[in-house]
């Protein structure tokens, strides 16, 4: 077995006992698997580069300033009058409100290109949402966290550009993107329908019902007295379509590194706009009440809540530069093309492994690393090429964000809903495997899927 292979045990190893064993935080056990890696591998010497690069990623700022700005925003009627119609449209529906955020941050996740990020734009309106028409706040932190990750999987995310060029590479001129667009769709179809049964049954099994029509407010009333509400999730909205549907115009200007940047800055602005929006939009009553003194104690309140997942994303994310500077990918990687597995057991195992690794590691950079090897070997066990490539955001992207212990996704909905960690994660292991099972499926081509040739 390779020495990289080992070094990734030795992480889980640490994680697992710190968090089982000793019962530390998440984010502690995470800091131990670093601090340990660093001396097993013996590259102490590297440790202020593994900090530094960990820092330039913004995905650490994005859950920082919308989990904030979701603890300033509920100070505010906004919210309130944001909720009271989506329950007025949906409470009639067993768990309405759910299917509201699992379509919606589905088609917002294609636009953001985050999943986090998604989780805290949408997640300010549909958490309190789902809470107040019964959920328990870690059934809506879930439905939440995994109808973002949906974004990884539907185009335009910038996951699925890499992983089409792997697929470009290994067989040149053979598909084209808007084919491989196409198949991503049909594929996605299925993931949303898997995530909307999987909610009927969760609001099954919590017992969560419609709302009593007493307790249903009035749409007429709800848009009289609300209606400003409507213009906070258009301001979140809009900036993301324009960039999405105009982003050759905004590459051609800024350049592809350019754009990125962008959209950053977009993920890391629209929280303060939307909280200065909220407050405007409130009226005289909440613009008294929020006040500069008001808004630092609610600040300060707020930072509380969101350092321990921030800690647990940053210290995972000095882990992966570890990973990524001792070629752990590649080595994992040589190790399943020597496998020779049959098709059955890669549609098996294959999703699986991808899971493990988003546990630490970012989908992206499974995708950068495995995307080729994964392609080429289902292929050559006989798997459609294009299903393999169009599954990737699927296995690696998607799991990333949801799985313990980094799962981003899991921790800035828990940020919002303020939701215990032991039944989060116990829940959000229903919704993986469920998810896992989907994606093997698939694989075996067991499913009709729209676009694939």
């Amino acid at each position: 077995m390779p020495v990289e292979l080992w070094y990734l045990i030795s992480v889980f190893a640490v994680a697992i006992i710190g968090f089982m064993l000793f019962k530390r935080p998440l984010y502690e056990c995470m800091l131990y698997s670093f601090l340990v890696l660093l001396t097993v591998s013996g590259t102490w010497g590297n440790v202020w580069s593994y900090i530094t690069d960990a820092l330039q990623e913004s995905t650490l700022y994005v859950i920082f300033v919308f989990i904030i700005s979701a603890s300033l925003l509920s100070k505010t009627s906004i919210i309130d009058d944001c909720i009271k119609i989506i329950l007025a449209l949906f409470g009639r529906l067993r768990g309405g409100a759910g299917f509201v955020a699992i379509i919606g941050s589905s088609y917002m996740g294609s636009l953001s290109g985050s999943g986090p990020g998604n989780v805290a734009t949408t997640g300010v309106f549909t958490i309190p949402a789902m809470i107040r028409s019964g959920y328990p706040p870690h059934l809506a932190a879930n439905v939440e966290a995994h109808a973002s990750t949906m974004g990884n999987m539907i185009p335009p995310a910038g996951m699925i550009a890499i992983a089409f060029a792997a697929l470009d590479l290994l067989f040149p001129n053979t598909y084209t993107l808007s084919e491989y667009w196409l198949l991503l769709w049909g594929i996605a179809i299925w993931f949303i329908l898997q995530r909307i049964i999987t909610l009927y049954v969760m609001c099954r099994y919590y017992k969560v019902e419609a709302m009593k029509k007493e307790d249903i407010p009035s749409l007429r009333q709800s848009l009289k007295t609300g209606w400003k509400a409507i213009f906070l999730p258009i301001i979140v909205f809009v900036p993301f379509l324009v960039t999405s549907r105009y982003e050759a115009f905004f590459q051609g200007r800024l350049g592809v590194d350019g754009a990125k940047a962008l959209n950053n800055c977009l993920l890391l602005l629209i929280p303060s706009l939307i909280v200065i929006c909220g407050i405007l939009l409130s009226g005289k009553e909440t613009m008294k009440k929020m006040k500069p003194a008001a808004i630092f104690s609610e600040i300060k309140g707020g930072m509380l809540k969101v350092v321990p997942t921030a800690a647990l994303v940053l210290f995972a994310y000095f882990v992966s530069n570890v990973f990524a500077d001792l070629s752990v990918e590649q080595a994992i990687g040589d190790l399943i093309s020597g496998l020779n597995l049959s098709r059955v057991w890669l549609c098996i195992l294959l999703p699986l492994f991808t899971a493990v690794l988003g546990m630490l590691l970012p989908g992206s950079t499974q995708v950068k690393i495995f995307g080729g090897i994964i392609i080429s070997v289902m292929a050559a066990a006989g798997t459609n090429p294009m299903l393999a490539a169009g599954m990737l955001p699927c296995i690696c992207g998607s799991m990333h964000g949801v799985t313990p212990p980094y799962c981003a996704c899991v921790y800035t909905g828990m940020g919002i809903a303020q939701s215990k960690l032991k039944p989060t994660l116990l829940n959000c292991a229903i919704w993986i495997g469920v998810h896992y099972l989907l994606s093997v499926i698939i694989l075996l081509e067991w499913l009709p899927i729209w676009g694939l040739k």
